[in-house]
């Protein structure tokens, strides 16, 4: 449900890859948005919304295709700032009167310098901090006429409309992307935006925190909740506001699978038990999921076993608590928008995701989702606010299944023991250095390869390992850490001194894409 106590900003989704970034970079400004397909944005739903300014995002279509999408005529109508991005421009520009023309000629992709025809308007103030400013352009069509009313305020080698603006209405145009990294005062230009639009910046997580706190209470009411917890930082969060809402009408069901790092279930269950007082049913499992995992080295066979039996065990205990009549899940943004396919067709799966997918409806829940408005880093400020620890909260992610998936081939109970003390000794090695931070995260996997080595001149024929460890923004797209070459010998040595049965390490240098940040 749309947050309705703040001034909003909608952002219409026309299927850029990047398109996330815009509502980041407007949330980093205490700026409450959304993000709807340009589908669902019809008149009756801009009512409804209200919005106090709109972005128009980039896509790869034409608007010479065949049903190119649009945004509502209405749009233009209803007083507000308007900003067109991209293809956000070109359509904009196409339903105002101006037109867009096809051609390679001056087509851009990558790096572009734009030139300031004139700055002194609001939108640009303090942006051109040189005589040129670096955008990251992405299009094949271009603007050849600007639309009536409209003004020319910065021109790049290939796009002579590169800023457009019509003061009067508060339209403005860029034919670059401002969101991404590559246009490097972007954020500027969003702090711009939003300020002429008169947002003052009131999404905070002070403010978010006691309002889920109200629409918490009153959802639930005086029923039970149950929360299935992780241990991550999502769910965790979820199970500390929700508690915070309604005390113990709230019961979490930690599952212990059997494939969680060194001492994390222990850390977990003493952390919600102790620290936060909280009903807490702690599943130990381990031996069903290991002894169905026996024999099976398929990734998606392992994850749909995972998934499956997860569900099982969930709604065994859940069973148990009795009476509850919601389920609690620490469901992100993200999530929320990824569901809504742009195109409405359908995407390629990459790998099955572990959830509780098809419970609420199986055992008669509800669903309480108070974190649903939140992106990754938004969902950390809120466990600061409540008092989370930043050792945990600020936790590197680790996948539902655990270390099934850093596991390729076979799984074992003493391939498992093996990779926990390895990664163990890893991650310290990382916060020794201090560079856990630095990175998104970090892991170690076992290879199904054993491979010859001599250790006190004795031969030995043990497991190889792989250290992964990457950096990105939000997991969508990731690079490895450039260790020092001091770094990677040093943890070596240490690992295969301190671990019994690894006597080879590697260091996995592959971004995402080609690869992903996990083996399976």
């Amino acid at each position: 449900m749309s947050d309705t106590s703040h001034d909003r900003l909608l952002i219409i989704d026309f299927g850029s890859q990047v398109t996330q970034l815009i509502a980041r970079r407007l949330r980093e400004l205490n700026v409450y948005c959304e993000i709807h397909p340009y589908q669902n944005v019809t008149d009756a739903f801009l009512a409804e919304f209200a919005p106090k300014a709109v972005i128009f995002s980039g896509g790869p279509a034409s608007v010479f295709d065949e049903g190119a999408p649009q945004p509502p005529a209405s749009v233009f109508g209803i007083g507000v700032p308007i900003l067109g991005i991209c293809y956000g421009q070109q359509v904009m520009m196409h339903m105002l009167g101006g037109k867009v023309e096809q051609g390679y000629g001056t087509a851009e992709f990558g790096r572009a310098y734009v030139t300031p025809s004139d700055d002194r308007i609001d939108l640009l103030k303090g942006w051109f901090l040189e005589a040129r400013e670096q955008v990251w352009m992405s299009h094949g069509d271009h603007v050849s006429q600007i639309a009536p009313g409209f003004e020319v305020y910065g021109t790049s080698p290939n796009a002579p409309f590169a800023i457009t603006a019509d003061l009067d209405r508060n339209f403005f145009a860029v034919q670059f992307h401002p969101e991404v990294h590559h246009t490097p005062n972007g954020k500027t230009l969003y702090e711009n935006f939003v300020k002429l639009a008169g947002f003052t910046g009131d999404w905070t997580m002070g403010a978010y925190r006691e309002e889920a706190i109200r629409k918490i209470r009153e959802q639930v009411g005086d029923a039970k909740v149950i929360c299935g917890l992780s241990g991550g930082v999502d769910s965790s969060v979820a199970a500390v506001l929700i508690h915070e809402a309604i005390g113990d009408q709230l019961t979490c069901v930690f599952v212990d699978h059997g494939l969680l790092r060194q001492n994390e279930a222990d850390e977990v269950v003493t952390m919600f038990r102790d620290h936060y007082n909280m009903p807490l049913v702690h599943a130990d499992e381990s031996d069903l999921f290991l002894g169905e995992l026996e024999g099976q080295s398929d990734p998606e066979t392992k994850r749909k076993i995972i998934g499956k039996l997860f569900i099982d065990v969930f709604q065994k205990h859940a069973n148990e608590v009795g009476g509850a009549k919601f389920l609690a899940q620490g469901t992100l943004y993200p999530d929320v928008i990824e569901s809504v396919s742009f195109s409405g067709g359908p995407s390629v799966t990459i790998k099955s995701h572990h959830n509780v997918g098809g419970l609420p409806e199986k055992m008669g829940l509800k669903l309480v989702e108070p974190l649903r408005e939140l992106f990754k880093d938004e969902v950390r400020a809120l466990g600061r606010e409540l008092g989370l620890p930043d050792s945990f909260i600020g936790r590197h992610p680790f996948p539902g299944p655990g270390l099934a998936i850093r596991c390729p081939g076979d799984i074992t109970r003493d391939k498992l023991d093996i990779l926990r003390k390895a990664d163990a000794v890893y991650i310290d090695q990382i916060r020794k250095h201090g560079l856990y931070d630095e990175i998104w995260q970090a892991f170690v996997a076992i290879l199904p390869v054993r491979t010859v080595g001599v250790m006190g001149d004795f031969r030995t024929y043990d497991y190889a390992c792989a250290l992964r460890a990457v950096t990105s923004v939000d997991g969508m797209t990731a690079d490895y850490y450039p260790f020092s070459h001091e770094f990677l010998g040093e943890t070596a040595t240490r690992i295969i001194n301190e671990v019994k049965g690894i006597n080879r390490v590697t260091y996995d240098i592959t971004s995402k894409p080609p690869g992903t940040i996990e083996w399976e």
